[in-house]
């Protein structure tokens, strides 16, 4: 059965021949059209984001503000969170990646003060907020900063 497996009548066509010439229904220029800028060799002779002259998207918008290109860019986790890994817990970079909180070549990890922290927690990340620290010293815990 499977050996004479076909597909229906009229649904495989044959492959379009361009470039063979008159006789092959396409013309003498190979379904191209006339002269001009979309005749040419490489189908696409300009930039895609070229706009047949007139002036382009990128330049016609307005540009606001000031970007910084060498700005840091944390990923923040807040101190409610930590209470997953119970008190006394030591919970660096990798163990946050591993429940999912932060990914783990995601850039430096911040801790920031939003909830209870859990007792006796040491958290080793590379900046922590104001209130964090508080909260988290607080607790009877500590943070140790990564450079």
């Amino acid at each position: 059965m499977l050996d004479r497996l076909q597909p229906r009548p009229g649904a495989v066509r044959k492959p379009k021949r361009v470039g063979r010439g008159p006789g092959s229904g396409n013309n003498k220029t190979a379904g191209r059209g006339e002269k001009g800028q979309g005749k040419r060799s490489p189908g696409r002779e300009v930039p895609f984001y070229f706009e047949g002259g007139q002036m382009p998207m990128a330049r016609r918008l307005p540009k606001r503000g000031f970007h910084n290109r060498s700005r840091k860019v944390y990923q923040v986790v807040n101190v409610g969170l930590l209470e997953a890994f119970g008190e006394g817990a030591s919970v660096d970079i990798e163990a946050l990646a591993s429940r999912g909180l932060v990914r783990s070549k995601g850039g430096p990890v911040k801790l920031l003060g939003n909830g209870e922290a859990p007792k006796n927690v040491t958290v080793k990340v590379h900046a922590a907020s104001a209130s964090a620290r508080k909260k988290v010293e607080a607790a009877g815990g500590s943070i140790e900063a990564i450079s």
